[in-house]
């Protein structure tokens, strides 16, 4: 009887799951587990309890659904090669199947723990899972590696029609049930948070938002999806961060939404479909220079000499920066463990081109309050606002929030959803307070704002700022 371990990490699903699917394909038997890294949990500065909750709340739903399958999962807490190394010895298990991880942690405990098990007689099946084409697969016509985004993505496209179709979600799963520790607390794991998400987690969860945001919203995707007043992204993704939801299942979707609809409606597909390819990107630069992940992409702007003033930070953590669309973002961060990708990259470029902070100490936050705080995806995006990454924004283009927000955000509707003590300003007033404070405070107070009490004054001056951001990049 072939027995066989499986290493849930993130692929939080039984509905095509490549590791699940190859160890049930091969075994007589599986057991599957989920492990509380203590590497990680003891020494990680970036936890979120929005995301760990987010996690816990797909382990839940994962647990369940073994269940129904009168399977148990397995819940350990420990050193990854420690407690498979037990497990193993435990269950007479001969083989380990695990889906591929990207990041240089994850690179380094996957490869130990392939190395010890492989030397034992111990097979060990590492699948590809998390994406829809693997990263070594694109390369340019001279073997190289891409770092311009367009180009990276035309390759890309050549390959779409060849991801294969999700696999059907398995019938009949037999199992070695073993019982360790039950599913943990998220006061166990972190400290808890006063964030209210507005994502849930779960196989269920991502399914029910795929299948409303495919229903309308996608069509609409590339007209509305920077404006953050609007419901008109998928949230998608936490679930994609987990593996709740098969990354084939969407490009499968997509393709036949492509093959059915008229010009007009492909477009907002098109659009969504380009979005999932810089999310392939991002962890093909991460596979390829996984130094990204501690320092520039870009040797030559390593040496940026941040002014890293702390009381702007504060400021900016807080959502307190007198810039009403930026304070909004970050608010809606804390308080819900999510902001939109518009508002990513406008609160991005103010923290390091207006306040001239640098880049790794707002990445750092981002992990530490997103629920969906994912390295490649967060990282690739922090440096593409900072000018440091691949395929970047060049460093002289450099956001003006008040344009920013008069854009993105016309009405002021969100603006007032975040900061509610600017509700009553008209919608002229509500992108500046400050420019109409500088006319008149009595006309600003008459709609119910006295800037310095209910709401802070600019802690920096844009033009002066942009200015020395522009001197600051020539190194």
């Amino acid at each position: 009887m072939k027995r066989s371990i499986v290493w849930h990490r993130r692929d939080l699903r039984l509905h095509d799951n490549t590791a699940l699917n190859q160890a049930l394909k091969s075994s007589d038997e599986i057991i599957p587990i989920f492990i509380f890294d203590d590497d990680i949990l003891n020494q990680r500065q970036d936890f979120s309890p929005a995301c760990v909750r987010f996690m816990l709340e797909s382990l839940e739903d994962l647990e369940q659904a073994y269940l129904k399958k009168s399977v148990l999962l397995v819940f350990d807490r420990g050193k990854p090669l420690e407690v498979l190394c037990k497990l193993q010895e435990e269950t007479g298990a001969s083989a380990i199947f695990f889906n591929e991880d990207y990041e240089s942690y994850a690179h380094k405990r996957d490869t130990a723990v392939s190395e010890h098990f492989k030397s034992k007689g111990v097979e060990v099946h590492a699948s590809f899972d998390q994406l829809g084409i693997h990263p070594k697969h694109i390369r340019t016509q001279q073997n190289n590696v891409y770092t311009v985004f367009t180009p990276f993505k035309k390759t890309w496209l050549n390959s779409f029609n060849g991801i294969p179709s999700p696999e059907p979600f398995p019938k009949d799963i037999k199992s070695h049930n073993i019982k360790r520790i039950q599913l943990p607390m998220l006061e166990d794991i972190c400290k808890a948070s006063s964030v209210e998400p507005e994502i849930s987690g779960g196989a269920g969860a991502a399914a029910a938002l795929w299948q409303a945001f495919l229903a309308e919203r996608i069509y609409h995707y590339k007209t509305q999806r920077d404006f953050p007043g609007l419901n008109a992204t998928s949230r998608l993704s936490a679930h994609l961060r987990f593996g709740t939801i098969s990354i084939r299942q969407l490009f499968t979707d997509i393709k036949s939404l492509l093959e059915e609809k008229t010009s007009k409606d492909k477009e907002g597909v098109e659009t969504f479909l380009s979005e999932l390819i810089w999310r392939e990107f991002y962890f093909y630069i991460l596979y390829h220079f996984p130094q990204v992940e501690f320092g520039s992409f870009k040797p030559e702007l390593a040496g940026i000499n941040w002014e890293n003033n702390p009381a702007f930070f504060e400021a900016w953590k807080a959502g307190q920066t007198g810039y009403p669309i930026v304070d909004a973002g970050m608010r809606q961060l804390n308080q819900t463990g999510w902001t939109h990708n518009r508002l990513r990259m406008i609160v991005a470029s103010f923290l390091c081109k207006d306040l001239l902070i640098d880049w790794r100490w707002g990445e750092l936050f981002f992990m530490q309050r997103l629920i969906d705080g994912d390295l490649a995806l967060n990282n690739g995006g922090w440096q593409w606002a900072a000018s440091t990454g691949t395929d970047a924004q060049p460093y002289f283009r450099i956001f003006n929030p008040e344009l920013q927000s008069k854009k993105f955000d016309p009405n002021g509707s969100f603006i007032r959803q975040f900061v509610p003590e600017l509700a009553g300003l008209p919608d002229k007033y509500i992108h500046n307070p400050y420019s109409v404070y500088q006319k008149s405070p009595l006309m600003l107070e008459s709609c119910g704002v006295k800037l310095g009490k209910d709401y802070p004054f600019p802690i920096v001056d844009h033009k002066i700022q942009r200015e020395k951001a522009l001197k600051m990049y020539k190194l």
